[in-house]
């Protein structure tokens, strides 16, 4: 359920152009936002900033993270569950990840009341934070 990667195109806060796919984020990522800085000039980056893949979140950071740098706008960041009404997001086997308040735990769940991710029609900028670092919520090994 944590597919596709989900990259959207917002003017005036409304979501103008998205993008959806099924690849690797390591190499489709460079791709769309070769595309996009051609089309748009971005005046800053919005993500979620996990939990779900590690990997998906590392790249997606450190990607995001380094072209927030080169230039010069800001990153803004929340957690995942705001692209999923809040719902669980898989991580391991029969493990979940739960909002519970402020707090993500891990758990399971018997029934499975997943939400596909979806890009909302209006962004609410206010939702987001500069504190981007990545939600790193790993599970006991």
């Amino acid at each position: 359920m944590t597919a596709p990667l989900l990259v959207g195109v917002y003017k005036n806060s409304i979501l103008t152009k998205q993008y959806a796919t099924d690849e690797r984020t390591s190499e489709i990522l460079p791709k769309i936002f070769k595309e996009i800085d051609e089309k748009y000039a971005i005046k800053s980056l919005f993500f979620a900033k996990g939990p779900g893949s590690f990997m998906s979140i590392k790249i997606s950071y450190i990607f995001l993270k380094s072209y927030s740098i080169v230039k010069n706008i800001p990153l803004k960041a929340v957690d995942g569950f705001y692209f999923n009404n809040n719902s669980p997001i898989k991580s391991i086997g029969k493990m979940f990840f739960i909002k519970d308040g402020d707090n993500i735990i891990l758990d399971t769940i018997k029934e499975s009341k997943l939400t596909m991710f979806k890009l909302p029609e209006v962004l609410k900028k206010d939702d987001f934070s500069l504190n981007s670092t990545p939600l790193y919520i790993l599970p006991a090994v």
